[in-house]
């Protein structure tokens, strides 16, 4: 019998592959989105172990070293090598303290918007009549407000504070994430599979952890990540507002804030914690696009 070779684009490797292992193996083909991860992974041991990292204690004063410059400079001091602020507070202590209130928080606060976005998209998704149509024109009011300016309603609502700051924000994010995850719901109950399901007697619950989910959990770690970069500069910008962290809390936007006073005369008080902020927010966004263009490839195959 004659044999005939089919050459494929898709590999055995690929097929056996779970993807999981598909989608890592995409993206690890990018090499920036590749440095965006390892930033991501220092800044989250930064959070994790920050009171043990950093050299002083958060609010630690010393009266004989107010507003030096980095170390690096002539008229720096090697014990302090970011230099120190109006009241002799280490500057590297302060920023890495700050991780935990910035970059920490924003984990936590996306990881509690993921889980409760999740839960409401799909209600909202598998939700039909009048309940869908009341929860869709919640959705399109709540989108039409920017999501700062909704926590900035909110925080006047509860008042300031870091605590509030947080529910803030995962309100503000949350209609976001329901339409998201309800559109990709929607999307997958038209599929022929789905249809398939229901014809066969399956239950809802059913079609949802063995049809629907396993389909688009990939796009909410993509929507994770750009949630996560929102609550980053959210978090910042109230703290800057001072409607957020209130002093002497060291978080990126309050530290910024306390500052600011001093752009002229100590440039390096402002300028390192926005320094900071913007390598948050760029390994976050990096580590999305990267997880964006992995998954394009994986579904090409």
């Amino acid at each position: 019998m004659a044999k005939f070779n089919i050459n494929t684009d898709i590999s055995s490797e690929d097929l056996n592959k779970s993807p999981l292992r598909q989608l890592w193996r995409h993206f690890k083909e990018n090499h920036v989105a590749l440095v965006g991860l390892w930033l991501f992974i220092a800044l989250t041991i930064l959070a994790t172990l920050a009171p043990v990292i950093a050299p002083y204690g958060v609010n630690q004063q010393h009266s004989d070293a107010l507003l030096l410059p980095p170390s690096w400079n002539d008229a720096g001091d090697v014990r302090f090598i970011l230099g120190t602020d109006d009241l002799g507070r280490d500057i590297l202590s302060r920023l890495i303290n700050g991780t935990t209130y910035t970059f920490g928080l924003a984990i936590l606060t996306a990881l509690i918007t993921t889980l409760l976005g999740v839960v409401l998209g799909v209600f909202a998704g598998m939700s039909k009549g009048v309940r869908s149509s009341v929860l869709n024109h919640l959705l399109d009011v709540t989108l039409s407000i920017p999501s700062l300016l909704l926590a900035i309603i909110i925080i006047a609502l509860l008042g300031p504070g870091l605590l509030n700051t947080v529910w803030a924000i995962i309100l503000a994010l949350l209609p976001q994430y329901i339409h998201s995850v309800r559109n990709l719901v929607v999307q997958e109950l038209s599929k022929d599979y789905i249809v398939a399901q229901w014809l066969d007697g399956a239950n809802s619950w059913h079609i949802l952890s063995r049809g629907i989910f396993p389909n688009i959990y990939e796009h909410i770690v993509v929507i994770f990540t750009m949630s996560l970069s929102t609550a980053i500069l959210d978090i910042s910008a109230l703290g800057f507002l001072k409607l957020g962290a209130q002093p002497p809390t060291a978080e990126w936007g309050a530290i910024l804030s306390e500052n600011l006073a001093f752009i002229y005369l100590a440039p390096w008080t402002v300028a390192l914690p926005g320094i900071l902020l913007f390598f948050a927010v760029l390994a976050t966004n990096l580590v999305g696009d990267g997880l964006r263009s992995a998954l394009k490839k994986r579904k090409a195959i």
